[in-house]
């Protein structure tokens, strides 16, 4: 089946672009530092790991690793684009948005090249529902494993990272970047550290994400990939206290439901936001050229 036509040009004006891009930036300038508690929550995560029993700890750490393993094989991580682009397909056409001479008109399906042409107000809406589908998952599966306390919430972590990575995943596609590519994994990466990070770490990811399309700062990015085991361990670790509430058997049910789906929503907030910039930036560049 050949490929969808795209847009001949981009759908958007420069101006709106540069709109787009402003409350970008003012989101990036409204991440804060974290709270001097949540600081202090980090700790008590220290002496969570002298109680856990050895056999939990083992298995936490397999499935840590085995998520980590995603930045070099993708593995059983990786998500299938065709769900989310037909989830494009159906908001586009619902908006009106599909090009009129479009082969699309006739329910030929949408390809990863055509889905990038997409209106950006069509990426933002898919972004907007695929999160509330996601967050409203990971809150089922907060409260079920919350419901055990400490037993179970050896299986929730490596779950909420798992979810996580794919949710990220998926809001690559809707905004046409693939993360089957390798370089794309780094960006899914970054992404996961952004939404965990503090104030100097968020700082440090924006900075190295405005030239992350550079084919030379590329390279760097994926020799960092090696560190992935520090950011898998970060993340883990900044669940914190709100994690430790989930310790109380049958209470931690509601614990982690709110905490899990808190969670996801940060992390698809933050996927959102970084590959909206991308695209938006990639589309001002492509006007500049015409």
């Amino acid at each position: 089946m050949p490929d969808t036509p795209a847009f001949e040009q981009v759908p958007e004006s420069h101006e709106e672009l540069q709109l787009m891009l402003k409350d970008i930036e003012s989101w990036e300038k409204s991440q804060k530092d974290l709270w001097f508690w949540e600081k202090l929550g980090r700790l008590p995560f220290m002496l969570l790991d002298r109680l856990t029993p050895k056999f939990i700890q083992k298995n936490l750490g397999q499935a840590i690793d085995e998520i980590g393993s995603f930045v070099q094989t993708g593995g059983q991580y990786l998500v299938s684009e065709n769900a989310v682009l037909a989830k494009l397909y159906s908001t586009a056409e619902t908006a009106g948005k599909l090009p009129a001479d479009s082969a699309l008109r006739s329910n030929q399906p949408l390809t990863l090249e055509s889905a990038r042409s997409l209106p950006i107000a069509v990426m933002d809406k898919t972004a907007e529902e695929l999160t509330e589908s996601r967050a409203t998952f990971a809150t089922a599966q907060g409260a079920t494993t919350g419901f055990g306390g400490l037993f179970t919430l050896a299986i929730d972590i490596p779950a909420i990272l798992g979810l996580s990575l794919k949710m990220i995943q998926e809001i690559a596609i809707t905004y046409g970047y693939d993360p089957k590519e390798k370089l794309e994994r780094a960006f899914v990466i970054k992404c996961l550290q952004f939404s965990s990070a503090d104030i100097v770490g968020k700082k440090a990811v924006l900075e190295d994400l405005t030239s992350f399309d550079n084919p030379d700062r590329q390279r760097e990015s994926l020799s960092q990939l090696q560190g992935w085991r520090e950011v898998v361990a970060s993340y883990r670790d900044n669940f914190g206290w709100k994690k430790l509430f989930q310790l109380v058997p049958v209470a931690g049910a509601v614990f982690g439901a709110i905490i899990n789906r808190g969670t996801l929503q940060d992390v698809a907030e933050a996927a959102t936001m970084l590959y909206r910039k991308r695209r938006i930036l990639e589309r001002m560049r492509q006007l500049d050229l015409s």
